[in-house]
């Protein structure tokens, strides 16, 4: 997915840390958590620490290593509850601002909030609250959503005031909040991102996440996914559970599946990297190509590529070497760097492929242009064929739940045909998965959001809304 970063909007990972001893540093465990999570957002990193209901936050741009470069910085982080945020913006752009979590003082004392997802009925909710006084700092959805849960928790429980916001919120959101002497986690009530619950060792205490790649980070036992309109309270007293209010048909995005979340993850029950690789295989079945080699636009098309190369008996190997060093592309926040990151990103091969006929799977297209950069960098190595394999149908709509892809008329598969985008890949043959072989790898269950796809959202998305600004690569 080197091209995708032209799609989203707040796609971001959060991390949330309960330690049962009240003198314990949970800002050291969300510190590690958040390297786990980097893959979700490159923008900008945050923790805030909850030290006796007194709340410090620390967020800046940059990577989770270099906003924690100082570990004097992270020992100011006190207390045995933190939640900490690793952003990739869409919406709120790329303003230091909004970097996360995001810390501000109510009726009941201090509250922060970490967000991922992105809501449909952001501007009116903005304008509601403007309309009564609220004054907004950022232009993310995420000081919306944190206004609306404190301004209706004045003189209740915050647990209402979450209530009130989640009837009011239309769209995905993912959030680990922290106030008073809480951790606590929602979930919209579509599911749309994910978020798992997790034990430390020695029953020390409890982990919310993104994705429990984040829990072995932490050597945490996974206990379950929060389910869908879920709220989880963490205190002394333990884990309580309050039941949705609100009950939807499940809509996990099925792009956390096929290029989000890490491949070690589990994401509601499946296996991200099993899901990839069958992707692979099916996609095999589809076309038989004739070539000498299957290789994978690192990282993600990997285990879609080992699929293939295991359904259809042609080795698998290497044709792109990556720079370890360089980030998601996908994830940079505007198109120029993206292409600039894509020409020191990969280099190819030449001795494995001179002369051979490659079959490149890769995870998505969105634009393309990272694609035919690709291609063009295969064939000036010396390839006699590349033949491009996508893991996933065409990306035809804009998604407006956090996955940042352009307006519709800025997708290739929009505006060209396949035959045409083939040419424009200047591949010898373009085969994406079909919707069919996709619902078989999500094992026929219509649990999915695949509205990027199908163009069948899961709630209706007023003609207003702005899509999520994810882009794979300007993909």
């Amino acid at each position: 997915m080197l091209e995708k970063l032209d799609k989203l909007h707040e796609e971001c990972g959060v991390i949330g840390v309960y330690l049962n001893d009240v003198n314990a540093n949970a800002a050291n465990y969300v510190y590690y958590g958040l390297y786990a999570l980097q893959h979700r957002g490159q923008e900008s990193a945050g923790i805030a620490a909850n030290y006796n209901g007194v709340i410090t936050p620390r967020k800046s741009p940059g990577l989770v290593s270099e906003v924690f470069r100082d570990h004097n910085e992270l020992a100011k982080l006190q207390g045995n509850i933190a939640i900490g945020h690793v952003r990739y913006s869409t919406m709120g752009g790329s303003d230091p601002r909004s970097a996360q979590p995001l810390a501000a003082n109510y009726k009941q004392g201090d509250i922060a909030l970490a967000h991922n997802g992105n809501l449909v009925n952001g501007e009116s909710i903005k304008e509601m609250l403007t309309d009564s006084g609220v004054i907004f700092q950022t232009t993310s959805d995420s000081e919306a959503i944190l206004n609306l849960i404190c301004q209706n928790s004045s003189s209740r429980a915050i647990e209402q005031g979450i209530r009130t916001a989640m009837d009011l919120m239309k769209g995905a959101y993912v959030l680990v909040i922290t106030t008073q002497d809480k951790l606590i986690g929602v979930r919209d009530p579509y599911g749309l991102h994910p978020l798992c619950l997790g034990k430390l060792a020695d029953e020390s205490g409890y982990v919310l996440a993104s994705e429990s790649c984040a829990l072995d980070a932490l050597d945490a036992e996974f206990i379950r996914d929060v389910q869908p309109g879920e709220i989880i309270i963490i205190d002394n007293n333990g884990v309580k559970t309050l039941e949705p209010s609100l009950w939807r048909s499940k809509n996990l995005c099925v792009f956390e599946l096929v290029y989000f979340a890490r491949p070690d993850s589990i994401v509601d029950g499946v296996s991200v990297y099993d899901f990839r690789r069958q992707c692979g295989a099916l996609l095999a079945q589809q076309n038989k190509i004739q070539a000498d080699l299957v290789m994978a636009a690192p990282d993600s098309g990997i285990p879609a590529a080992i699929g293939y190369a295991e359904a259809s008996g042609i080795p698998y190997g290497e044709g792109l070497i990556k720079n370890k060093y360089i980030g998601r592309t996908f994830i940079q926040p505007t198109q120029e760097m993206r292409e600039d990151a894509v020409r020191i990103k990969l280099s190819p091969i030449r001795h494995n492929i001179a002369g051979k006929r490659l079959i490149l799977i890769d995870d998505s297209i969105v634009r393309g242009t990272t694609c035919r950069r690709i291609v063009r960098m295969l064939k000036n190595a010396g390839a006699s064929e590349v033949h491009v394999c996508i893991a996933s149908p065409a990306v035809k709509y804009s998604c407006y739940f956090g996955i940042d892809t352009p307006y519709r008329e800025s997708l290739i598969a929009v505006q060209k045909s396949e035959s045409e985008i083939c040419e424009y890949l200047e591949a010898d043959s373009l085969t994406y998965l079909s919707p069919e072989n996709l619902f078989k790898a999500c094992e026929c269950k219509d649990l999915y959001c695949k509205a990027c796809f199908n163009g069948n959202y899961p709630m209706e998305v007023p003609v207003t809304a702005k899509p999520s600004s994810f882009t794979k690569e300007g993909r």
